[in-house]
């Protein structure tokens, strides 16, 4: 199937609610089609905003750039939008450098987390105007602006103004827009940002859906955890200018590398302690206050100084059986939320802890209970990483 055709069979296709997620690692053998070597970009000639970028998007994928505010992830994209200048490196695009092209000749939409719809123009004027400033007129216009607003299923509001439509709905019309044009690459800056959580989230599975069914290449910046783990292909974690981790929601989520990807992706307690030996991968960890922990040993050596992540949803609220890692908390409140119950807990040494149980597991306050996990889901990294 084209993808013209595939846009022609959206409408009739979302409705019976296809399967998300089919994009998932499909790209993972092909070829470059997004490239980064060795990009840097400065603004004052001192402080790098990114620093030595090497970065490769496969054709058809869902990549997003996933990290804190001034970590780098939107001075990245629009560097590759055109809207700003690498300092140092090289940005290629299907296997030509884009370096100094203007934006308008990389062929790339975006969508922006203000929507930047002009108000004066009606919703097919809004569509059409990427189509219009390509010196594209008539017949062939108004087909492509209808077909798009079919995508979205808004063909009834085309004659309306973007201030008459809600913010979901204009939030469809900026993707339309982007999509209109056929474009080789769409680039979506927060896209979702001034949405409430229910539209958040229904949004997040129309634009999946629209990945999946066109096949087009997406590169999404979001600092919002669930919608990265939610969305994506694979994830870039940015962190002070460069990627701390890249790799699917699983890799990063169940398998961070350091110590910044294990706190800043979901939740995680953080133990602070010293590396007493390691052997077989596995190392051994005086905690704080006292008390010791096993854990996988993740770039340590002994003596050294480290901090062990262990996810809440990890422990069980039983004594350890053999080969586990035991403790005695003293409960310090609940947390109901439906389908689990959150037990902030207080280790005999001092340090909080986070645990997720059971909905119907209860708790009462100041009461000593035994929780357990295994090593291989604790990991010990160097103190001194974030």
């Amino acid at each position: 199937m084209t993808k013209a055709t595939a846009r022609r069979d959206i409408s009739a296709r979302s409705s019976s609610a296809p399967e998300i997620g089919l994009a998932a690692h499909k790209n993972s053998g092909q070829a470059r089609f997004v490239s980064f070597r060795g990009v840097e970009k400065s603004y004052d000639g001192r402080t790098l905003a990114v620093r030595s970028l090497d970065l490769d998007v496969a054709r058809g994928e869902f990549l997003t750039l996933l990290g804190p505010s001034g970590s780098g992830k939107t001075t990245t994209l629009n560097m590759l939008a055109g809207f700003e200048r690498p300092t140092r490196g090289t940005i290629e695009l299907d296997g030509r450098s884009v370096d100094r092209l203007p934006p308008y000749e990389r062929n790339i939409g975006m969508v922006f987390q203000n929507y930047a719809l002009f108000p004066h123009m009606t919703v097919e004027e809004n569509v059409g105007f990427p189509l219009s400033v390509r010196g594209q007129r008539g017949a062939d216009v108004r087909q492509r602006v209808s077909r798009a607003l079919d995508m979205i299923q808004l063909s009834a509001f085309g004659k309306r103004k973007p201030g008459q439509l809600s913010g979901g709905q204009q939030q469809r019309v900026a993707l339309a827009r982007a999509l209109v044009f056929e474009p080789s690459l769409v680039l979506m800056d927060e896209p979702l940002g001034a949405l409430d959580k229910k539209l958040r989230e229904h949004m997040q599975l129309e634009i999946k859906q629209l990945h999946v069914m066109l096949g087009i290449t997406v590169i999404y910046v979001t600092h919002d955890q669930t919608e990265a783990l939610t969305m994506s292909d694979r994830i870039a974690i940015f962190n002070k200018g460069g990627i701390a981790q890249m790799g699917s929601a699983t890799d990063v989520y169940d398998e961070p590398e350091n110590a910044f990807v294990a706190g800043f992706i979901g939740e995680s307690n953080l133990l602070k302690g010293t590396v007493v030996s390691i052997s077989g991968g596995e190392c051994r960890v005086r905690l704080d206050g006292g008390g010791e922990i096993v854990a996988l040993a993740i770039g340590v050596a002994e003596g050294q100084r480290c901090r062990v992540s262990i996810r809440p949803e990890k422990f069980r609220a039983a004594p350890a059986s053999e080969g586990e890692v035991g403790f005695e908390v003293s409960v310090v409140d609940n947390l109901y939320l439906g389908d689990h119950l959150r037990m902030l807990a207080r280790l005999e040494n001092g340090q909080m802890l986070t645990v997720k149980v059971e909905s119907d597991t209860k708790r009462i306050k100041g009461e000593q209970v035994c929780i357990s996990c295994l090593p291989k889901d604790c990991r010990a990294f160097p103190a001194d990483e974030e």
